[in-house]
C-alpha cells in the first residue's frame, strides 16, 4: 500500500523531523521519504493542521478473548484500538482460562498475526491469578510474554510478590503491580471521602491503594529490581512514586485516562457506568495526577479498556461490575485533562513501549510506518454507530468529544475513519 500524507505536524521527539510540517510518502509500510513537497502516485491523505505521531500503545487493555468473547474478541477489540489511534496493545490476562501458560500466550500471538493492531499478551504472576503459586512465567516470556500481572487482581501475598520480582529479574521481564490492599478496600465500591458519605456507602480508602505501593516500592528496593504500577489513582500514591524515583528506584506507573478528567461527583446519579476501580477520587487527587504527569513522576497514560455486557452495567450500582471502554476516548479525554499535544504523544506513544522494552516506531525515512493522525480540534459524537467495541458500557457515550483520531497504519495495514 501507498500513501502519501500531505502538510502533516510531526510530533515525535525521536525523528528529526520533530515539530516540522512536512509531506510523508508510505510504500509497502515503508516511510521512504519525507520533504516539504512530495508527488507521487499514492493514496493522498490531506493532513493539513492536523498531527502525525508514531502510534498509541495502551499498557492496560482488557479483551475477553479467551473464553469472555461476549464481551470483546480479538477483532473487535483490535478494531476499536485502531480508531483510538492505538497500534500496540498490552492485553491484561483477566480471561477465562487466565493467560497463565504459554499456551495461552502463543494462542493469542497466533490469533493476531498481521493485524494492523500489534498486540502483546500479559502472562499472570500467580497460577489461575489465585495469588497462591508462581505461574509459568518463563516459559510465557520464552512464548512472547513481556510483562506479568495478575490484572485487576492484587497480589496479597507479599512473599509471593517477592519471589515473582526475583524471579523476573533473572529473564529481565518486568512486574506489573495493581495496587490495592483487599484487607483496607474490603467490599466497598466507591471512594471513601465526601461523596461515600453523601451517598451513603461504605467507601474505599485511598489508603488501600498507598499502602500497597508502599510495600511494593520496599520490595522493589530490597530485591533490586524494577516494579510498574497500574492506574494510581491518588494524591499520596503520586508522592510516594515521585519519592522512590528521586532514590533511584527502577519504577514506573501509569494512569487511566478517565481519572484525568472525572472525580467521585460523577457519582451522585448512582449511575453504573461511572463504576471504575480503583474509584473515582477527589478533584484534589485528580490535581495531583495531572501534576505527575507534567513533573515526570507518572510516565503513561492508558485507557483500561474493560468491556461488559450490558447485563453487567445497566443494574443496580452495587452488583454492576467495575469498568468502561476506553480505547476510542483516550486522545479526547487527554486533550480534556489539559495535556498538549507533546506529552499526549509521551505518554501515550514513547514511554509505554519504553516501559515495556519494546521497539519504539519513529518517524523518520527508512523506518516502516507505524503512526497515528489526529486532530486536536475536531467536534464528534461517540455514539453507537462508530463504537467499534463489541461493548458500549462508557459513560461518554451519547457524547460530544473534541479530539478525533482520523487515521491509523502499521503493519502495512490502514484504518481510516
Amino acid at each position: 500500500m501507498n500513501l502519501l500524507i500531505k502538510s502533516a505536524t510531526i510530533i515525535d521527539p525521536n525523528s528529526p523531523f520533530n515539530q516540522q510540517i512536512a509531506d510523508v510518502l508510505v510504500e509497502k509500510g515503508v516511510i521512504t521519504r519525507i520533504a516539504p513537497e512530495i508527488e507521487a502516485d499514492a493514496e493522498v491523505i490531506d493532513a493539513e493542521g492536523k498531527y502525525l505521531a508514531p502510534g498509541f500503545f495502551d499498557l492496560n487493555c482488557n479483551i475477553g478473548e479467551l473464553g469472555l468473547e461476549t464481551k470483546e474478541d480479538l477483532y473487535t477489540g483490535t478494531r476499536a484500538a485502531a480508531a483510538g489511534g492505538f497500534t500496540g496493545v498490552a492485553l491484561m490476562p483477566n480471561t477465562v482460562p487466565p493467560v497463565h501458560s504459554k499456551a495461552e500466550i502463543e494462542y493469542l500471538l497466533n490469533r493476531a498475526k498481521k493485524n494492523l493492531v500489534d498486540v502483546y499478551p500479559l502472562g499472570t504472576i500467580s497460577h489461575k491469578r489465585e495469588g497462591k503459586d508462581l505461574a509459568e512465567m518463563y516459559d510465557m516470556y520464552l512464548s512472547g510474554a513481556k510483562a506479568f500481572t495478575d490484572g485487576n487482581r492484587p497480589v496479597q501475598d507479599a512473599g509471593l510478590m517477592e519471589r515473582a520480582m526475583l524471579y523476573a529479574q533473572g529473564f529481565d521481564a518486568l512486574i506489573f503491580s495493581y495496587p490495592e490492599d483487599t484487607a483496607i478496600a474490603g467490599k466497598a465500591k466507591v471512594n471513601e471521602g465526601e461523596i461515600s458519605t453523601y451517598l451513603g456507602m461504605k467507601g474505599i480508602p485511598s489508603l488501600a491503594e498507598e499502602l500497597m505501593i508502599a510495600r511494593d516500592l520496599y520490595l522493589a528496593e530490597y530485591t533490586g529490581s524494577k516494579i510498574h504500577f497500574s492506574t494510581i489513582s491518588t494524591t499520596r500514591s503520586v508522592e510516594l512514586i515521585r519519592e522512590a524515583k528521586r532514590k533511584g528506584l527502577e519504577v514506573t506507573c501509569d494512569v487511566a485516562a478517565h481519572h484525568l478528567v472525572l472525580t467521585d461527583e460523577a457519582l451522585v446519579g448512582f449511575d453504573s457506568l461511572y463504576k471504575v476501580k480503583p474509584p473515582l477520587r477527589t478533584q484534589d487527587d485528580v490535581d495531583a495526577l495531572l501534576i505527575g504527569l507534567e513533573d515526570g513522576t507518572i510516565d503513561a497514560i492508558v485507557s483500561q479498556h474493560t468491556p461488559h455486557e450490558v447485563e453487567f452495567k445497566d443494574v443496580e450500582f452495587e452488583v454492576a461490575e467495575y469498568g468502561i471502554i476506553g480505547l476510542q476516548t483516550a486522545l479526547p479525554l487527554t486533550l480534556g485533562a489539559g495535556l498538549d499535544v507533546d506529552q499526549i504523544v509521551l505518554k501515550l506513544s514513547i514511554n509505554p513501549r519504553e516501559i515495556l522494552n519494546i521497539d519504539i516506531p519513529t518517524i523518520a525515512e527508512g523506518e516502516p510506518a507505524n503512526f497515528v493522525i489526529f486532530d486536536t480540534d475536531t467536534e464528534w459524537e461517540y455514539n453507537r454507530n462508530n463504537n467499534r467495541s463489541k461493548s458500549y458500557n462508557s459513560p461518554f457515550m451519547g457524547q460530544t468529544l473534541t479530539g478525533k483520531v482520523l487515521l491509523s497504519f502499521n503493519n502495512n495495514h490502514l484504518y481510516k475513519q
